[in-house]
């Protein structure tokens, strides 16, 4: 349906791909991997067009429909979210433009003499309309933005009004409505709570069309795509299986080729010695150098790329006394709506909590209650002794000094830490070299969100409060923190989306429902297991 042929690209002074192939089939789930900058956008950039190769060709079977979700939605206003949804619909939603304006031509007095005209128009394209089932469209709209979170109201107001993430829903949906032959999605699970990435989730596995996407999300990607797509070192190599399979092959295929260079190392250090050792006698000079021209002659093979992941390791933090965080009859509403009415919570050391709830149950707002950042309407929020607070928020990055350097920032905030310290600091949260050179205004949100946690960990709290930090993070950085965190000795209340991060760190699950909140002895995994469901009111 869709090949890649020989394609080579080159971007500036980085070269993209050389000579690679890869190709999309019917029906097929594709996770494109790769490290940030391997060109996976530039890839979707040019299956839409919107780029083209050097050299090589990208063939589309005549016919097909692309939807192409990218993380730069546009702008959008002046119109409600339902109205944009379907506006995005393919052909269906250019027909429904013409059928309204023959309604809109079928009352207008100065287009009378058109009329007969204009009523076997509107018979023809109501006719194609029915034959599209567009009827259905603005209740199918409905559905898929219910699915990703909306209220009625939402869907209803103006799309203008929405933030970004909101808006990221809104160019989703119009993907996901129009059903296109192939949909590329670049990181369709950003902005998403886990609710809708559930429902995202069974929305493609039941979809027919073919898939190719990214993802951070690897238990995301993993119940969706069949195959992976590995962009590294400008080839494009093809794993059949999930994104487990994926990483174990690779693993396999990096040992036998770290096994191979060794043999032929140990060969060629033989040979060279051997022709070292006899050069200057006569006597050898024919074995000297029939063997020189064997060498010349050996394909050499090349040591595995290995990519660099630096561990980061936490300095023991002090110790807190047992009672980390106690909440009392804690009550909390906003205007006319009550989030909490007679809370008790309490949080002892080491548990490590996940907080769970759909969308306004009062996540975030636990958080605020706990960090002190919001005060209880009724009841009391009281600290333990010797609690020393670390707080991940989204505005946290905000409030990063746009004109400082990444180092300049580590610098201002750790005086006292020589330069070695802080650029090894720096190199575990993935700026090395000129990147910690880089302005925090030009820093992409995940770049932004890993200095901010950098600056956390560095001097490390003994109860960390975390508020989605896995939003923007790739899927190594991701690695390299539930690693750090799962040594960590200190007490976690956390909300995130991610289920692998859930699983991996969480000892306990507090859970926020219209009927009161829950707590679960677990943490996420046995939460699972109980409830038979993998967020509050979500059968799996």
């Amino acid at each position: 349906m869709i090949r890649l042929e020989n394609i080579s690209k080159q971007n500036g002074k980085q070269i993209v791909f050389i000579e690679a192939s890869a190709g999309l089939l019917k029906g097929e789930k594709i996770g494109l991997v790769g490290p940030n900058g391997a060109g996976k956008t530039t890839l979707f950039r040019m299956i839409t067009g919107e780029e083209a190769p050097d050299e090589g060709q990208v063939s589309i079977d005549r016919g097909t429909t692309i939807g192409y979700f990218s993380q730069d939605v546009g702008e959008m206003a002046g119109r409600s979210a339902v109205a944009e949804v379907m506006d995005g619909a393919g052909p269906v939603s250019t027909v429904a433009a013409e059928l309204a304006e023959l309604e809109a031509a079928m009352v207008d007095p100065e287009r009378a003499d058109e009329m007969e005209e204009i009523i076997a128009r509107y018979g023809e394209v109501q006719g194609r309309f029915e034959e599209l089932d567009g009827y259905a469209l603005d209740g199918r709209a409905r559905e898929v933005l219910a699915g990703l979170g909306f209220s009625e109201e939402m869907m209803e107001g103006d799309v203008g009004g929405l933030s970004g993430g909101w808006k990221m829903r809104v160019a989703l949906a119009r993907i996901l409505l129009m059903r296109p032959d192939a949909m590329l999605l670049d990181e369709p699970s950003n902005h998403l709570d886990l609710e809708s990435l559930i429902w995202l989730e069974s929305f493609l596995k039941g979809y027919d069309g073919a898939v190719l996407m990214t993802s951070h999300d690897r238990e995301f990607m993993n119940r969706i795509v069949g195959k992976i797509i590995e962009i590294d070192g400008g080839a494009l190599t093809s794993y059949s299986g999930d994104y487990e399979f994926y990483q174990q092959q690779r693993a396999l295929a990096e040992k036998q080729m770290q096994a191979q260079f060794e043999r032929q190392q140990a060969m060629l250090a033989k040979e060279i010695a051997f022709i070292e050792r006899f050069k200057a006698r006569a006597s050898h000079a024919a074995q000297v150098q029939s063997r020189v021209k064997k060498l010349e002659k050996i394909d050499r093979v090349e040591p595995p790329r290995r990519r660099q992941t630096v561990a980061f390791e936490f300095q023991p933090a002090p110790r807190s006394g047992d009672d980390v965080v106690s909440l009392k009859n804690v009550g909390k509403a906003y205007g006319s709506r009550s989030i909490y009415d007679g809370l008790n919570f309490q949080i002892q050391r080491k548990e490590r909590w996940c907080v769970l709830g759909v969308n306004g149950a009062g996540k975030s707002t636990l958080l605020k209650l706990v960090t002190g950042t919001a005060e209880p309407d009724a009841g009391t929020v009281n600290m333990g002794a010797s609690v020393k607070l670390g707080y991940f928020a989204q505005h946290a990055m905000e409030v990063l000094d746009g004109e400082r350097t990444v180092f300049e920032a580590l610098e201002d905030r750790f005086p006292q830490a020589g330069q070695g310290s802080l650029r090894s600091l720096a190199g575990c949260f993935g700026f090395s070299g000129d990147d910690v050179e880089k302005r925090c205004r030009v820093l992409s949100g995940g770049e932004k969100a890993r200095l901010v946690m950098a600056m956390m960990l560095y001097d490390p709290p003994n109860f960390l409060v975390l508020d989605e930090p896995t939003n923007h993070l790739d899927i190594a950085t991701k690695e390299m923190l539930i690693k750090a965190l799962s040594n960590y000795e200190g007490t976690m209340l956390f909300v995130s989306h991610d289920r692998h991060f859930l699983a991996a760190l969480s000892n306990r699950l507090l859970e926020l429902t219209p009927d009161g909140v829950h707590a679960y002895g677990g943490g996420y995994t046995e939460y699972v297991a109980r409830t038979g469901q993998e967020a509050p009111g979500l059968r799996s």
